[in-house]
């Protein structure tokens, strides 16, 4: 097992999932966990994520201990300038800040086994540690940042980020850590997730009936499909339909769902819609959604005798982007099954997927034999087209947008190469623009198309999608959608900004 300390990076699940892809399991910690705790799971090595703090600006005398178990150790970005500090080196704010991409010169280390001396890599910090602790020797360098990655006994450490995808041979520098220097076992697979997590709901849930939140997208899918293989007949699904749906999702939900587990459907669609009036802010929408959700739920609860826990889809991108992951995180925002919970809560929540990616949850999918055209649906938000409507929420809003989500849908069905589109939707916007109409003036609402690629979510860029489509697309929906008369395309990655607007 690799211990990852997590010093509120938004990369640090990166770094988790690239050991994972290298088939040895990790955990993620909170850099307030103490030493003794990491010791006695006998990790076979660390990783120090990095973090947006200043290693000079926090006491860093509670973190030696870190070092003293005996197992190799790598600090990436703020793990490398904390290492820096302990040891006796100098970190401070550097002149020359360096966000994005850079070339390093390497010497020889197992780090950089089977790689180039010249590196194409991604650096993002402000902070840079000027001069390497003694007993140290310097592994790598850039033209700007004298000490790129320094060796001192089982410790490597690294100024740039060898786990996002901009880093040239990031995934083999990770692997060089955990198999040249670690030795660590290669024994992580779905199939033993998939026994493990049977085994903890099993003993978690007992012979207790389970209430499972069913969307109708994948995450939820393989959630509930994996609880009931711990439970079996004990797991009822929920699908509540909220009106904040795509178009016809509720039919196709109950045809495929059914296939793997009993569910009720809830027709809630008053309640979700009288909630959201008259309210603007996104993070207030999700915070509704997700009372509402946990509303019903306990409502349908009430009418089983035994039903104690929820199952919910969470996945680790969730948790993150809502502030209330291990380490010092900060909000992006709020996801409606995670900061939208209420405080108080009479079902106590299962959550299998809660450390898994979506590329992670996609592959564990197939291996519970889900069919592959279901695993690889776009992705939907769990509080629906609520967070696809910026601004207020109102019944004739929500079915402008869902005609014209439904028009792009249909037309990117088309493309070629649509299964390798992460997500594609429109976004309704809180605008007037003036047209013209069978000659005619109109100020009419503005419809924008998003369409990204991504591996996990986590980060994300646009799609260059063909000038063909977008001109059938802002075509149909002009013409078929009334209330729109313009169409805008969204060409921002992640980050800056997030996927979805809101």
């Amino acid at each position: 097992m690799i211990a990852i300390i997590d010093f509120g990076s938004q990369y640090t699940q990166l770094i988790a999932r690239r050991v994972r892809e290298c088939r040895v399991y990790s955990e993620i910690f909170s850099c307030h966990t103490d030493a003794e705790t990491i010791s006695r799971l006998k990790p076979e090595g660390i990783v120090l994520s990095g973090g947006p703090a200043s290693v000079y600006r926090v006491d860093h005398r509670r973190y030696r201990s870190l070092f003293c178990l005996g197992v190799p150790v790598l600090g990436i970005c703020y793990g490398m300038q904390l290492a820096a500090q302990i040891y006796g080196g100098r970190v401070k704010r550097s002149s020359t800040r360096e966000y994005g991409p850079a070339i390093i010169r390497t010497h020889a280390s197992p780090l950089f086994y089977g790689l180039p001396g010249s590196i194409r890599v991604w650096m993002s910090h402000g902070d840079t540690v000027m001069k390497a602790p003694e007993r140290s020797r310097i592994i790598a360098r850039t033209e700007t940042t004298p000490v790129a990655g320094f060796q001192r006994g089982n410790f490597y450490g690294i100024q740039f980020h060898p786990e996002v995808k901009h880093t040239e041979g990031g995934k083999k520098m990770i692997e060089n850590f955990l198999t040249l220097i670690c030795h660590a076992r290669k024994n992580w697979t779905m199939s033993k997730f998939i026994h493990d997590t049977v085994q903890e709901i099993k003993i978690q849930a007992g012979d207790g009936k389970i209430l499972c939140a069913i969307s109708g997208g994948v995450d939820s899918t393989v959630a509930a499909t994996l609880t009931a293989r711990a439970v079996g007949k004990n797991l009822i699904g929920v699908f509540v339909d909220n009106g904040l749906l795509r178009h016809n999702e509720k039919g196709e939900v109950k045809n495929i769902i059914s296939r793997f587990v009993r569910v009720r459907i809830v027709d809630a669609r008053q309640q979700f819609i009288k909630k959201l009036a008259n309210v603007k802010n996104p993070e207030r929408k999700r915070k509704i959604i997700g009372r509402e959700f946990i509303r019903v739920f306990e409502r349908e609860a009430d009418k089983i005798q035994g039903i104690k826990y929820l199952v919910q889809g969470t996945l680790y991108p969730d948790v993150i982007e809502s502030g209330m992951g291990i380490g010092p995180s900060d909000t992006i925002k709020t996801h409606h099954n995670v900061g939208g919970l209420p405080s108080r809560m009479r079902l106590k929540v299962i959550e299998p997927l809660r450390m898994l990616f979506k590329d992670e949850v996609r592959k564990l999918g197939k291996k519970l034999g889900i069919p592959k055209s279901f695993i690889e649906r776009k992705p939907f938000p769990g509080p629906g087209l609520a967070v696809r409507i910026v601004g207020p929420v109102t019944p004739q809003r929500l079915e402008i947008l869902r005609q014209a989500d439904r028009i792009l849908l249909e037309e990117a069905a088309k493309l070629k190469h649509y299964h390798a589109i992460w997500q594609i939707f429109t976004v309704l916007l809180p605008l007037g623009s003036v047209g013209v109409m069978g000659d005619q003036r109109t100020y009419d609402s503005v419809i924008a198309i998003r369409a990204v690629e991504s591996e996990d979510g986590m980060t994300a860029d646009w799609v260059r999608l063909p000038r063909e489509f977008l001109a059938a697309v802002s075509r149909r929906i002009t013409n078929e959608v009334k209330g729109i008369n313009r169409v805008v395309l969204d060409i921002t990655s992640k980050p800056p900004a997030t996927i979805e607007w809101e």
